[in-house]
């Protein structure tokens, strides 16, 4: 069992991209991925990589270096089961910010690459690459396949509870 929740974001306006969005991600590996974006079981430190969110930067001040963007597993720096917080995002044009706290041991973050015009959203707005952007919290993908991932079997009988919060607001920008 490995639920997830895919809500685009874009703390922006409609029209335009989230590479301005600043992403803080509290998190020092992520799970590499091969060709077709399936994990291969090895986890990679984000130090001092394109893949380090640990300082606040932002989204499109490095996309470019990773190939096809971000579709990423992010191992989350925290204790297992402890509500914490896991991911701050944060548009300076806007002030708007989404604070995401879980108790999941990760979280996806996908830049929206594979949008291609072809969703229509609120006024009948088109979203292009990167319009929008998604942070799932949620156990590591292909862990079933993956022995040294944290395990996602269900057995009958036991309850499975996980929780995230997403806090909004918006920050004084000094106008």
């Amino acid at each position: 069992m490995n639920l997830c929740n895919h809500t685009y974001f874009n703390l922006s306006e409609a029209d335009t991209n989230i590479l301005g969005h600043v992403l803080t991600l509290y998190a020092n590996q992520f799970t590499q991925v091969n060709s077709e974006l399936i994990p291969t079981g090895v986890l990679s430190p984000v130090r001092g990589t394109d893949m380090d969110f640990n300082n606040t930067v932002a989204i499109g001040e490095r996309i470019g270096k990773v190939n096809g963007g971000y579709d990423h597993n992010y191992i989350l720096t925290k204790k297992t089961g402890e509500l914490s917080m896991a991911a701050q995002l944060y548009d300076p044009r806007t002030g708007r910010q989404v604070e995401i706290l879980t108790t999941q041991p990760g979280i996806q973050f996908y830049s929206g690459n594979f949008l291609d015009g072809t969703i229509k959203g609120k006024g009948g707005k088109v979203y292009k690459n990167h319009f929008g952007l998604c942070l799932e919290t949620q156990h590591f993908p292909d862990s079933p396949n993956q022995p040294a991932f944290p395990n996602t079997i269900l057995q009958p009988g036991v309850k499975f509870i996980e929780k995230t919060v997403y806090r909004f607001s918006v920050l004084n920008q000094g106008n």
